[in-house]
């Protein structure tokens, strides 16, 4: 009864699961919380009544002119900017471009130029929500109706948790979320910032404004008009020390706010859960990777799925995999009775294909997860998932990516290849994104090759699951040849096996294809790993593509060298 009752007076935070391409980057795209959708109901505003507050303000002779309106607007955005800045020391939300200095200076231009009225002072007493209805009322009104993207910088008082809630009035508002970014706040009383961009038209914006003011989660509420990405010069990580910035979590299968996770009613889980998380918000690049303890019933999950693996492997799994479970069995860091630390995973990958491992805190936004593999970082979760379901997870766990992806980290061929979907995210468009980790999804996750005339799992969300394995191999999915400009815009789901799978001739093939499709993405610029400084680069002058020549005329004498020796000694 207990159970059941706490389960219940939770069910205003669940989750109603539906999927959504997880991107994290601002522009047009799905949502990333679409697959967060809240299914409790929270008090009815009246909206109507507010709404009319509004315009009565609007229909004041005080309210200032359209160019003080707008001068007031990039005061707003401007002065934003300037707490994060101090707050962040230079750093401003990823989302935050610097195309707002120009927009701020067109503002001022054109106040400046418009020559307002006396009473032009007052615009300093405006509210956001005045200033978004004035602006409305100076066009037709169908423009108060029209879908448009807001971009608000929430501060809460309380933890991450709390954001459920707003999310759910945001909804409940009939606005969209579609990117959203959190960061602890540096602010006293505040936990948590929060920028959110939402499309919701106006009328239903001002009443959301008016609500989320009235919530005791909030510390304050900020709108920024919205401003676009300077596509010329886009900001990405350029060492791996960048990565820091690329930790932002996807909303998505949370103990706290599933209620179909197996963790959900269970408070020891959760503050487990939370425990390790939060050892993976506090690492930073350089970090000593911390060492986790883990508990006798979490090496028991450990041990069911691990003997499971030992049992498949030998007919369902690729040679590449088999070969390097071999040697982390030789060298003692797989055993059935012990999990293995991240550190010493992390050491073996970097002895054999130079990456390296970081903590995550959970599921990360495809453009972050994607970047880190550009610099031969796998941002790999340390928590085990729920003892009632060892074979399944819904999100990914420390078995997930230490059984099913750090084996292939070891082989060269499969390394490169995940360095290459990394560097090709680099500076992509939000399209391009959806397209990459679509293609990571039915190859790195979900992706079968053929060996010796027999179809071979190597992706890892097969790996470390034997349902979704069986299911592959059984027959009754669609097999299909992976070619990349196909599988790019295959539909996938996260919540049933997949109906259809892509099968690669061999990790050499599979990469032979996916470099001619990445050449014909729309970035317009090219980017290379430099592994001598561990530095990602454009190569978009003339100076750096004769250097790069240089050095690669070098390799080749080198490679010339060693072949005409081998010649000689072997006549």
């Amino acid at each position: 009864m207990a159970v059941a009752a706490a389960q219940k007076s939770r069910e205003m935070f669940a989750i109603n699961k539906s999927y959504s391409i997880e991107n994290g980057y601002p522009a047009r795209r799905r949502s990333l919380v679409d697959d967060a959708r809240f299914e409790t109901i929270v008090v009815k505003q009246t909206k109507h009544s507010v709404l009319e507050e509004a315009r009565q303000l609007a229909n004041d002779a005080s309210l200032a002119t359209d160019a003080a309106v707008a001068h007031f607007a990039s005061q707003l955005q401007r002065q934003h900017l300037d707490q994060i800045n101090d707050q962040y020391d230079g750093q401003v939300f990823e989302s935050e471009d610097k195309s707002i200095e120009h927009d701020h200076e067109n503002d001022v231009e054109s106040s400046e130029s418009s020559e307002p009225s006396s009473d032009n002072d007052s615009d300093a007493g405006l509210t956001e929500e005045e200033v978004l209805l004035e602006k409305a009322a100076s066009q037709d009104k169908d423009a108060e109706m029209a879908v448009q993207r807001a971009t608000l910088v929430l501060r809460l008082r309380e933890g991450i948790n709390s954001l459920a809630r707003v999310l759910k009035v945001i909804e409940n508002g009939k606005g969209n979320v579609v990117h959203l970014e959190s960061r602890p706040s540096k602010e006293q009383g505040v936990q948590f910032d929060i920028l959110a961009k939402v499309d919701m038209t106006r009328k239903d914006l001002l009443a959301l404004m008016k609500t989320l003011r009235q919530s005791s989660t909030l510390a304050s509420i900020t709108i920024l008009a919205e401003d676009n990405i300077n596509v010329k010069n886009p900001w990405f990580p350029r060492h791996a020390r960048d990565l820091d910035n690329c930790n932002h979590l996807m909303t998505k299968y949370e103990p706290e706010l599933d209620m179909n996770h197996p963790g959900f009613s269970d408070k020891v889980y959760r503050n487990r859960r939370k425990e390790i998380a939060n050892i993976a918000f506090e690492y930073k690049f350089g970090d000593l990777i911390p060492v986790i303890e883990y508990t006798a019933d979490e090496v028991g999950t450990w041990t069911a799925v691990f003997n499971n693996v030992l049992d498949l492997m030998p007919k369902h799994f690729c040679m590449e995999y088999r070969d390097a479970f071999k040697m982390l069995q030789d060298d003692n860091i797989f055993t059935a009775d012990k999990i293995p630390q991240l550190k010493d995973m992390n050491e073996f990958l970097k002895k054999h294909t130079g990456f390296t491992l970081r903590p995550a805190a959970g599921l990360l936004t495809a453009r972050d997860f994607l970047a880190s593999l550009a610099f031969r970082v796998f941002q790999s979760t340390q928590y085990i998932r729920h003892s009632t379901s060892p074979f399944h997870t819904p999100e990914p766990d420390y078995i997930h990516e230490v059984l099913g992806h750090m084996p292939l980290l070891a082989d060269p061929s499969f390394a490169q290849f995940s360095q290459e979907l990394g560097l090709a995210s680099l500076g992509a468009s939000d399209e391009e994104i959806e397209k990459l980790s679509t293609v990571y999804w039915f190859t790195i996750e979900f992706g079968l090759c053929k060996e010796q005339g027999e179809v071979k799992a190597y992706g890892a969300g097969l790996l470390s699951a034997y349902g979704e394995l069986l299911h592959a191999v059984s027959g009754k999915p669609e097999l299909r040849p992976f070619e990349p400009s196909i599988t790019a815009v295959q539909p996938y789901q996260d919540q049933e096996y997949q109906p259809i799978y892509f099968v690669a001739e061999s990790f050499e093939d599979a990469k032979d294809k996916f470099r001619k499709w990445v050449s014909s993405m729309s970035r317009p610029f090219e980017v290379r790993y430099n592994p001598h400084t561990q530095r990602a680069e454009i190569l978009d002058s003339v100076e750096q593509l004769n250097n790069l020549m240089t050095q690669l005329n070098l390799e080749m004498l080198h490679l010339n060298t060693a072949l005409n020796k081998l010649k000689m000694r072997s006549g």
